[in-house]
């Protein structure tokens, strides 16, 4: 009887260390791509605002195809948008806190509401960049 109950504990400690890793993973892809935005942001966006989204939109896509490919490849579309609402909602989060603390608005990740077509662009790329790299779409 304990050897069945230990084989039954097992994966369901597996899945929470799984789902906890996982996690980590999200946030630590969406911190490498934040890092590029942001710094694509602070060089680029005074002298072409289209151009820098561009280059974010394209470090956000490249970001998300090493986390989908490398770290869960068979992710389903389901998971992918939830990927990227996470990401999206890391973003806020973060710009809500730099603001906070710099005392002035701080919107690097997800766009000045000055421009409001190209932060659409960027909230969309946050949103949807994990889910272009899903093989399986069920």
């Amino acid at each position: 009887m304990i050897s069945m109950t230990q084989s039954i504990d097992r994966p369901a400690a597996q899945r929470k260390h799984n789902a906890a890793m996982r996690a980590a993973l999200i946030v630590v892809f969406w911190g490498v791509a934040a890092l590029l935005v942001a710094v694509a942001n602070r060089s680029m966006y005074a002298t072409s605002p289209v151009i820098c989204v561009a280059i974010e939109v394209v470090a956000i896509v490249a970001v998300a195809g090493m986390y989908v490919r490398l770290i869960m490849p068979e992710s389903t579309l389901d998971h992918a948008l939830l990927v990227g609402t996470t990401w999206v909602l890391l973003g806020i989060a973060a710009e809500i806190a730099m603001t906070a603390n710099q005392g002035r608005q701080w919107t690097a990740l997800i766009g000045s509401p000055d421009n409001g077509g190209l932060r659409c662009v960027i909230l969309i790329a946050w949103i949807i960049a994990p889910a272009l790299f899903v093989r399986s779409r069920e």
